[in-house]
């Protein structure tokens, strides 16, 4: 056991997007349900200038990797369930000891 530091980063793609207003409105309230549900940290970290493409990325720490990348995956889970509005085109996730 040890510091673990689990980070993904989720490539979106939004259809349903035609402005760059609309486009903070779907991350701002994204980013706040996955803070409130899963207690990560999470921000728009490229495409700032695209109207329907996003990048966030998330960070989780823990004191175990699997946990850690537990609770990734299943930020990753709610967004393709929870969000049809914001279509997962790639991920990574890594998990950093």
């Amino acid at each position: 056991m040890g510091l673990a530091i689990g980070v993904c980063r989720i490539q979106l793609r939004l259809p349903e997007n035609h402005s760059l207003k609309g486009k903070r409105q779907v991350l701002k309230s994204l980013v706040a349900r996955l803070h409130n549900k899963f207690n990560v940290s999470a921000a728009e970290v490229d495409d700032h200038d695209s109207w329907q493409i996003a990048s966030i990325a998330i960070a989780y720490t823990s004191n175990d990797e699997r946990h850690a990348n537990q609770v990734l995956s299943a930020v990753v889970s709610f967004i393709h369930s929870e969000r049809p509005d914001a279509e997962i085109v790639d991920y990574e996730t890594e998990i950093i000891r």
